[in-house]
């Protein structure tokens, strides 16, 4: 399922929004076990969205009939958003800024999906909605906390999806379920109608099946709100095509796998992949990005969250799933103090990561280390989070653009990805050299 080739059908009049949609709901109800949705929306409820389309013509809109999912902690106009805690729900009256420009370009919204509860975690099971099962093998996790998100598209419920991503969200799902993940740059999305997690970092990411999808449903969402005190226009700039790059990876002592030595034996693969298209791969001494990751949960950020459920986990304790009250909780302990010294050491961390990168065109990592069963995060929910952050914590603190693309898959057909990530509003390249990266992986 993919834009292209659902534009192609509507054309061709073998296939109508409303048909596609039918089809949808039969795979909705096949996967009705796997808890990926929070919410779908009723026929009578996608009816205005159908019979805005009868009205126009295939062309007039370049998200024709496009189905997409949210993730709940977006806003849908109508639509209840609970952010995975029943008792924080709330109806909008309006969709979040991002959600509109989408529909506006004809895109058709399935529904709200499950998520790890107030989008703390990268693993899909802390929610009391159930765990999200991973779409290739059910015993292993999602990945969060995007986790229906990513499902949703990797079992054609949609052809593209919004997630969030503070901390990984937007990417270790896609890494887990052989997706692409966009991280844009802070504020190039706006977050208007986005519950928070930690507001100053949140990103809103897209999940697709290709570089193409994601290419164009991020042309059309990068657009600058100036409601949302955050936003940032995208600048104008031409991305020329690099025949010849040079990209950085992390010193060979740096590289964790966890124990997963397929994982770590894909990674140099992928290397390998990066330096055929045309690539030279320099290693760099990634600490000043692995010490930047430290602050994210264990500095005054994390009182980030504290302040956006103040009120609720001060009085209504009890609605929040355990894991999740616990990290968040710890937020209130902080000082300005601890936010000073913090911000410091950030400001540090970013110039030296800045001229570490300086002549580089991008860096490239795993996107994580390894993948765990739902039983084995459940064992340790909160070392097994911090393991699949080890490659991800770090991107909004400093400020990059990231993108997190398939890179192969493990004996037992679980997917490995490795992330391409650069400075602010570096897109559009990252995107380009992938879509490079993911043909030459096909024709191998």
């Amino acid at each position: 399922m993919t834009i292209a080739a659902l534009q192609k059908s509507y054309l061709d009049k073998t296939l109508t929004p409303r048909e596609l949609i039918q089809q949808i709901h039969t795979r909705i109800d096949a996967n009705a076990a796997n808890p990926i949705w929070i919410r779908t929306l009723s026929d009578e409820e996608l009816e205005p969205y159908l019979q805005r389309l009868e009205g126009c013509d295939v062309l007039s809109l370049p998200l024709y009939g496009i189905p997409f999912a949210i993730k709940d902690n977006i806003d849908l106009a109508g639509i209840p958003t609970t952010a995975a805690c029943p008792a924080f729900a709330y109806t909008p009256q309006k969709s979040a800024y991002v959600v509109q420009e989408l529909i506006n370009a004809g895109a058709i919204p399935i529904g709200k999906t499950n998520l790890d509860q107030f989008a703390t975690g990268l693993v899909g099971t802390r929610s009391p909605y159930g765990a999200c099962q991973n779409s290739i093998n059910p015993e292993y996790i999602s990945g969060g906390s995007s986790s229906g998100s990513a499902v949703s598209v990797a079992l054609e419920m949609a052809a593209f999806s919004l997630g969030t991503d503070t901390a990984g969200s937007g990417r270790v799902p896609a890494a887990f379920n052989n997706l692409v993940g966009l991280k844009p740059s802070k504020g190039v999305l706006s977050t208007s109608g986005v519950v928070p997690a930690c507001r100053s970092l949140d990103c809103v990411s897209i999940f697709a099946n290709t570089t193409e999808d994601a290419e164009a449903v991020f042309a059309i969402a990068a657009a600058f709100d100036v409601e949302d005190a955050y936003s940032r226009m995208m600048p104008k700039r031409e991305t020329s095509v690099l025949s010849r790059f040079t990209f950085a990876v992390p010193q060979k002592e740096q590289l964790k796998f966890f124990g997963d030595s397929e994982a770590e034996a894909l990674f140099a693969e992928a290397v390998e992949s990066f330096k055929r298209i045309g690539g030279e791969a320099v290693e760099i001494d990634f600490s000043p990005l692995f010490d930047a990751a430290d602050l994210l949960y264990y500095g005054p950020w994390v009182t980030e969250r504290y302040v956006a459920v103040k009120e609720m986990i001060e009085n209504q304790p009890e609605s929040f799933m355990e894991v999740t009250k616990t990290i968040i909780a710890s937020g209130k302990t902080k000082s300005a103090e601890d936010y000073f010294n913090a911000e410091y050491k950030l400001k540090a961390y970013k110039r030296k990561s800045e001229l570490l990168l300086a002549d580089i065109d991008f860096a490239l990592t795993p996107t994580t280390g390894t993948i765990y069963t739902i039983d084995e995060v459940n064992a340790d929910p909160i070392q097994r989070n911090t393991n699949l952050g080890y490659y991800t914590n770090f991107m909004n603190l400093l400020d990059f653009s990231a993108y997190a693309v398939p890179a192969g898959f493990r004996k037992n057909a679980l997917p490995f990805g490795v992330t391409l990530f650069s400075a602010a509003f570096e897109e559009k390249k990252l995107m380009q050299i992938a879509a490079r990266y993911i043909k030459e992986s096909v024709d191998v």
